[in-house]
């Protein structure tokens, strides 16, 4: 239970592996919506 203990999560850190005692942070994919602009309208006549 310790560095060399590849099972534990101070293993793991030590030996730069990931599993299930460490699991990577997932990437979170962004989504952008476009918003669609309105068009402008022409400036009506007095």
């Amino acid at each position: 239970m310790g560095k060399g203990d590849i099972k534990t999560r101070r293993g793991k850190i030590f030996n730069g592996s990931y599993g299930k005692t460490r699991p990577q942070k997932k990437t979170v994919e962004k989504i952008v919506e476009k918003v669609k602009s309105k068009p402008k309208s022409k400036p009506k006549k007095k």
